[in-house]
């Protein structure tokens, strides 16, 4: 298996993740109600233990961990806050731009279980697909979340 592919893929993956807490720090600062900054917390609290668990991986291959996160990341929490500055600090709007990181999120985790899964060891594979799984529930509990608060 290539070692270099298979780091590229799981450094991929902790950018994600790195949007992931960047976003959602930005969105519990952006909202007053108590459920939502406690939710988004949480969730970049998830994906933060994702890293811990990817890196591991990347340095038992001999690897360094990225720790940048992915130009679109930078592109949603400069739309976030344009969004906000124009619309001020409303559920809905928070909720709906969490939605598109989230929706990356599973995207770029579906690409690798998709596409790449020549590059992977099977314990990087049990991870992925867990992670993955516990990021599709989040998805799944944002977008129930953002339907109530139309």
């Amino acid at each position: 298996m290539e070692k270099v592919k298979t780091i590229e893929i799981l450094n991929r993956l902790i950018e994600i993740n790195n949007d992931r807490i960047e976003g959602y720090i930005a969105a519990a600062a952006e909202v007053e109600v108590k459920d939502l900054k406690t939710l988004f917390v949480r969730f970049a609290q998830t994906s933060e233990n994702f890293n811990q668990e990817l890196s591991g991986e990347i340095y038992r291959l001999g690897g360094k961990p990225t720790e940048g996160t992915t130009l679109s990341g930078k592109f949603f929490r400069t739309w976030m806050d344009f969004r906000s500055s124009i619309k001020g600090a409303d559920r809905f709007v928070i909720l709906d731009s969490c939605e598109y990181l989230e929706d990356h999120a599973v995207e770029t985790y579906e690409n690798v279980l998709r596409n790449e899964l020549q590059y992977l060891y099977i314990e990087q594979l049990s991870i992925i697909r867990t992670q993955y799984s516990l990021i599709k529930n989040d998805e799944f509990r944002l977008k129930s979340i953002r339907t109530m608060a139309m």
